[in-house]
């Protein structure tokens, strides 16, 4: 595993950890298992540039979902 995948995991799992206290707190279980999915995944990718495309698509995915399904 490479240095900058470490730290792309650790930065998308603060993310993801966030996500996840706010969609508890809100009640919203979209964004909480988006969170456990920004924490858990860069665990299971071994590309740099997967890692990122992964994350910010996960990132994106309640917004997206707000605005085109509600």
């Amino acid at each position: 595993m490479d240095t900058t995948q470490l730290i792309l995991g650790l930065v998308f799992s603060a993310i993801g950890l966030s996500y996840f206290m706010y969609g508890k707190k809100r009640g919203n279980p979209l964004v909480r298992f988006t969170g456990l999915g920004l924490m858990v995944y860069p665990y299971f990718i071994d590309s740099t540039l997967l890692i990122i495309a992964v994350g910010l698509l996960l990132m994106l995915l309640p917004s997206l979902y707000g605005r085109f399904f509600d």
